[in-house]
């Protein structure tokens, strides 16, 4: 049942296209993933159906199908995602080469999804302040092979303090009320109260202040939430462009949103298959642009160089970072860490022994072959046996990359009759 107080502000909202809205909230759910151009190629699967109109890597898939359970979800091929959700990203519009921060970023779908349009180029910033959502951000960007993103769980005030004037673009996914999620989460109801609403609405206007001093001079910020309440949307953005003379709303052509006011767009349930979203795309006018110190990058150890030999692996451009003994490979322009929170300095490369290199499971996420490959059939048993934890009959010799119909899944060590299963036990079925 949903609260009174919502119904009676959603039929003053919507007018006479209300009953159509009620009506939509009955339909089943239209469920969607998208495919991570950093794998490659998509691959064609049985329960992929019609194409999103605003993602061109987005799909409608046969709700029976449980593709989460699939093992090419788990090499990171594709990312589970509500539709509405995609469109944010296509407003925002991220280039590859640029400077891009997540600022609200957990579970990470709008961060994967800037990730696969960057092409590896660049530097992406993804944060999340809540300590555990932000492991789970950074589990999927190591899950969909993300090499030039740094994860941290940093109050967005701090980041603006330190890398001021610094992004081209910033996306604001605002934390809000969830009116959007009303179908899928029950607590999204129960949690539900017009004091909520406001209490969401002033905890925007913050975020977005910080958002608005991390953008460079000509940057673009995208605000976006999955609620339905003018208090949290049309107002924050009213408010903002009162208080910040230096930025103005943007005109940009979203034939799939219904456009407003300020650069304001919003995704209505009962206009198209998803749970709708609300947008607004800002640009910085003028101000001063930003160049915080850098990260001083690190030597590779020899212990990596042997492995990377022998395996035949060529890293992009970047530098090295050591976190004890743990080796990262880090976008080119990251900045400066100290004092900063961080859960994931870029590519986890893998762990410094005394005497040799023990590969992450992020890198064998972000590599498409190795010199020692052993390919499995996605759906054989030999793939179900290896995700379960067993070892592999295989003539391979020392560390080998296991692959999953052509895409990277995990590592596997070879003695020349059987495979050594090193699949993350955390990630076993």
């Amino acid at each position: 049942m949903l609260p009174r107080e919502f119904l009676d502000r959603m039929e003053k909202q919507l007018g006479e296209e209300y009953p159509a809205f009620l009506e939509s909230l009955e339909r089943p759910r239209a469920v969607a993933l998208r495919f991570n151009p950093l794998k490659g190629e998509m691959p064609d699967l049985p329960f992929v159906k019609q194409p999103v109109p605003w993602e061109p890597m987005g799909y409608y898939y046969d709700p029976e199908a449980r593709p989460g359970l699939h093992p090419l979800h788990e090499a990171g091929v594709y990312y589970l995602q509500e539709t509405s959700a995609m469109a944010p990203v296509a407003l925002l519009d991220p280039q590859p080469g640029e400077r891009v921060c997540d600022l609200c970023a957990a579970p990470g779908g709008k961060t994967t999804q800037i990730a696969g349009r960057m092409a590896g180029e660049g530097f992406l910033l993804c944060n999340e302040i809540n300590p555990k959502r932000a492991k789970i951000l950074s589990r999927n960007i190591e899950r969909m092979g993300v090499a030039n993103a740094l994860v941290t769980n940093e109050h967005p005030k701090n980041l603006a303090e330190r890398y001021a004037g610094f992004f081209d673009r910033v996306l604001v996914d605002a934390p809000c009320s969830g009116e959007g999620m009303f179908r899928k989460e029950e607590a999204a109801v129960t949690d539900w109260s017009v004091e909520t609403v406001q209490m969401c609405a002033n905890r925007q206007k913050e975020i977005l202040q910080s958002a608005a001093k991390l953008l460079k001079p000509g940057g673009r910020l995208v605000y976006s939430t999955c609620t339905f309440a003018p208090e949290e949307n049309e107002q924050v953005i009213g408010e903002f462009l009162e208080k910040n003379l230096d930025f103005k709303a943007l005109d940009i052509s979203a034939p799939w949103f219904t456009a407003g006011e300020n650069g304001t767009f919003r995704m209505w349930p009962h206009k198209l298959l998803g749970e709708g979203h609300f947008a607004a795309v800002l640009q910085k006018i003028e101000a001063e642009e930003g160049e915080p110190a850098q990260e001083q990058p690190q030597k590779l150890p020899r212990q990596w160089q042997d492995f990377a030999k022998a395996l035949q692996i060529e890293l992009p451009g970047g530098k090295a970072v050591l976190f004890g003994t743990s080796l990262y490979w880090a976008p080119e322009e990251m900045p400066s860490l100290r004092g900063i929170k961080v859960m994931r300095p870029g590519l986890e490369l893998g762990e410094l022994k005394k005497d040799r290199f023990e590969p992450a499971h992020g890198l064998a996420l972000w590599l498409k072959d190795a010199a020692n490959t052993e390919n499995f059939t996605a759906e054989g048993a030999e793939i179900k046996a290896y995700m379960h934890g067993e070892t592999l009959p295989s003539q391979q010799k020392g560390w080998c990359l296991v692959t999953a119909g052509g895409y990277s899944l995990g590592w596997g060590k070879g003695d020349g009759n059987v495979l050594k299963n090193h699949y993350p036990k955390g990630l076993r079925r």
